[in-house]
């Protein structure tokens, strides 16, 4: 033990990213979130990527299942996870291996080195301990026995059986950390009061563990120093750290609010979209209505009769649950109901990376159904704007009677980000069709001479009868109508009605550079990186460099072209094969769109993008 403690004199970083690493139940997600929690209440921005493994039970100490929480926390704005890390905190060696090619070289590692015996580092497949063999020499090291100094913490803790005891391991290693970043424990135990409340014995095992990683990091001559990162500059107001599919709910609670409708989820649990409706079950007390339908289909169709009977109509799902619904889309579609569709993407179409982040659905939501069938798609960008493109696609969907399709991705529903809370008062009006009565001679295809949205006729309201369904209507009355001219007259209205929308929806606008000679163009979750990217080689001098992040997809903002003149190359940047750069091919043949695409379920990587925009402009 050692009894003189060290004159620390804590270094100050504008930034640093750490990762932290384990097997499937080291407790690596929530050891992660609550470093990030507490250093958003200190006042630093933040961002976040957890990574999951595919398999949900995979072996233990195997490659494929380690699971990681990485964390980027600064002084200064942050808009991506980030890239090269500053510290690893690796659990075992299967840890350690698969994700040592991130760390900088001279940086630490932290590891349990408990769990590098003879059988984990077979597993990892290691020939030879990795902690003996100098193949670590370019990083700093600090080997800790998490697993023994845990029990050891824990011996007078009763109530406690081995495997409680060996998985509060997680905590010691967040203590160390919270002491080398100058972090308070406070709120990560009053986390713990919370959450074992009604558990004494889990409270006072936690607490112990993390003050012992804590004191251990502070008496270890191993860690010369420690760091500060001091708090952002960031507006005023009262924040909160909210993850992706969190600000999604809420930006659908806020917007039934607005509407004065009820909100109702239909929805069929599916990676990774499935924490919206565990969100949205929380708040019966807003008038919140979910069902947890059995499958796909039966998800969208209720939501469809919700839409029918006047509720702000809600149904979330991933990629291969929206070509599911691809029928029922297509009905509401021709029967002009609102409804949002949330289609949080992951890689596909393979089921092998279920929970890994790709924008893999454009084109599926663009055209993935029967016939001509125009639907508003719009993807948000960040964790913390989830909600207002959430907020959005309600109000489109509601104004302009048609569904909307909004995107987000596995990439930015999971990760988290500081959100200044907002005031339903001070959100942009939501206007609906609902027809309050009596109205003579009234029609539910009677339009609205602007946006076309036809009349919300809700059952029961004595003379709005009428009838909906799946044959073409006339195109006043809603009655079946088989005449062929009265079928092509709808198809090109509904196109007409989504096109308006241009009229509805903000301009696209360039940051960096008005005009140059190269356009950034990225859509929806790959914001934090493309922006990073551009923004780093503007201060290398690079002024010549403009970037441009779509939201609005379908309708485009009716500025697109305008704003594609003014560079002389254009490089569409996607987590995909390019088909954005597909959809602006179709909609703009007069313009070369090159292309850089990534398909690996991981984000673009901030020196990959940089030395791309290097090459296009020399």
């Amino acid at each position: 033990m050692v009894t003189d403690k060290m004159e620390v004199h804590p270094e100050v970083l504008e930034a640093v990213v750490i990762r932290f690493v384990g097997d499937s139940g080291d407790g690596m997600q929530l050891t992660g979130t609550q470093f990030s929690d507490t250093s958003a209440m200190f006042g630093n921005d933040i961002a976040t990527f957890p990574n999951y493994p595919s398999e949900i039970r995979a072996p233990q100490g195997s490659l494929y299942g380690v699971s990681g929480f990485q964390v980027h926390i600064g002084s200064v704005e942050v808009s991506t996870p980030g890239d090269n890390l500053d510290l690893l905190v690796a659990m075992n060696p299967a840890g350690l291996k698969t994700n040592l090619y991130a760390l900088k070289p001279g940086h630490t590692i932290i590891v349990d080195a408990n769990a590098f015996s003879k059988k984990n580092l077979e597993k990892a497949q290691y020939e030879t301990n990795p902690l003996e063999d100098h193949s670590l020499d370019n990083y700093r090291v600090i080997q800790a026995d998490m697993t023994s100094l845990t029990k050891e913490a824990l011996k007078d803790v009763e109530g406690l059986d081995n495997k409680a005891i060996t998985r509060s391991k997680n905590m010691f290693a967040l203590g160390m950390v919270y002491w080398m970043y100058g972090r308070a424990k406070e709120h990560t135990i009053e986390f713990f009061n919370k959450k074992f409340k009604s558990s004494p014995h889990l409270i006072e095992a936690n607490t112990k563990v993390l003050n012992a990683g804590y004191y251990f990091a502070e008496t270890l001559e191993l860690i010369p120093n420690a760091y500060t990162i001091s708090p952002a500059k960031m507006p005023t107001g009262t924040y909160r750290v909210i993850m992706g599919n969190t600000a999604t709910a809420w930006g659908f609670l806020a917007a039934a609010e607005k509407s004065g409708l009820e909100l109702f989820l239909g929805s069929y649990p599916i990676t990774p979209a499935t924490d919206i409706l565990h969100e949205l079950v929380k708040h019966k007390h807003f008038g919140v209505k979910a069902f947890q339908a059995e499958d796909e289909i039966a998800g969208i169709s209720s939501a469809i009769g919700a839409a029918f009977a006047g509720d702000l109509a809600i149904t979330t799902t991933s990629g291969p649950g929206l070509a599911l619904k691809g029928e029922a889309l297509g009905l509401a579609m021709m029967i002009e109901l609102p409804l949002v569709v949330v289609n949080v993407q992951r890689g596909g179409p393979s089921t092998g990376l279920p929970t890994k982040t790709e924008q893999s659905d454009l084109l599926q939501a663009m055209y993935g159904r029967n016939g001509e069938s125009p639907v508003i798609v719009i993807a948000a960008s960040t964790p913390s704007n989830c909600f207002n493109y959430a907020y959005q696609a309600a109000k489109l969907s509601l104004e302009h009677m048609t569904p909307v399709i909004l995107l987000t991705d596995g990439y930015i529903a999971n990760g988290s980000a500081p959100w200044k809370i907002e005031s339903v008062d001070d959100l942009p009006e939501i206007k609906n069709n609902i027809s309050k009565g009596p109205i003579e001679n009234w029609h539910p295809y009677t339009r609205n001479e602007d946006t076309l949205a036809r009349n919300w006729g809700i059952p029961g309201t004595p003379g709005f009868e009428h009838r909906v369904g799946g044959l073409e209507k006339d195109s006043v009355t809603g009655n079946v109508n088989q005449a062929p001219e009265n079928h092509e007259k709808m198809t090109k209205i509904r196109a007409e009605k989504v096109k308006r929308v241009q009229n509805y929806i903000p301009e696209i606008k360039t940051e960096f550079a008005e005009s140059g000679d190269l356009l950034v163009i990225g859509w929806g979750g790959t914001y934090g990186s493309l922006h990073s990217a551009v923004k780093q080689i503007n201060k290398e001098g690079y002024k010549n460099i403009g970037f441009a992040q779509f939201n609005y997809l379908n309708p485009l903002p009716k500025n697109t072209e305008d704003l594609l003149k003014k560079f002389k190359k254009i490089v569409v940047c996607e987590l995909n094969d390019g088909q954005f750069a597909k959809v602006l091919r179709i909609n703009f043949s007069g313009f070369e769109f090159l292309q850089f695409n990534k398909i690996q379920g991981l984000p673009f990587g901030n020196n990959e993008l940089i030395d791309e925009f290097k090459k296009l402009v020399k």
